[in-house]
C-alpha cells in the first residue's frame, strides 16, 4: 500500500492508502474524494479526474502521454505546468506520499 494524501478545494487533506497498481483515481474513487468525478471511468475520454501534482512529486511520474496531453487541453479548472489526470497515474513505490490538489471545479 502507498500513502495518497488528496487535498480539496476546501483545503480538507484525506490521507490514504492505495493499492499499487491501480490508479490514483480509483484510490479517490474507493476513498470516497467525490470531487474527482471520473466520468469516463479512467478511459482517458474526460477531463473530470484533472488534479494538481504537489512539488517534487511531479518529476517522479512518468511522462504524460500524447493523449494524456492532449486531453488536458480540456479541463473545467486552468491547466498548470504540474496538471495531471488522476486516471493516468498509477500507483507503486515511486510514488508513496504523493500529494495531489483537486482543482474547485471538474465539471
Amino acid at each position: 500500500m502507498v500513502k495518497v494524501t488528496y487535498i480539496r478545494p476546501s483545503g480538507d487533506a484525506v490521507i490514504v492508502e492505495v493499492a499499487e497498481g491501480i490508479s490514483v483515481m480509483q484510490g479517490a474513487i474507493a476513498n470516497e474524494v467525490s470531487e474527482i468525478v471520473a466520468e469516463c471511468g479512467g478511459t482517458l475520454a474526460c477531463a473530470t479526474c484533472h488534479v494538481y501534482v504537489d512539488g517534487d512529486h511531479a518529476e517522479r511520474l512518468a511522462t504524460p502521454s500524447e493523449d494524456e496531453q492532449e486531453m488536458l487541453d480540456y479541463t473545467a479548472s486552468p491547466r498548470m505546468a504540474n496538471s495531471r489526470l488522476s486516471c493516468q497515474i498509477l500507483v507503486g513505490p515511486e510514488v508513496d506520499g504523493l500529494v495531489v490538489r483537486v482543482p474547485p471545479t471538474q465539471l
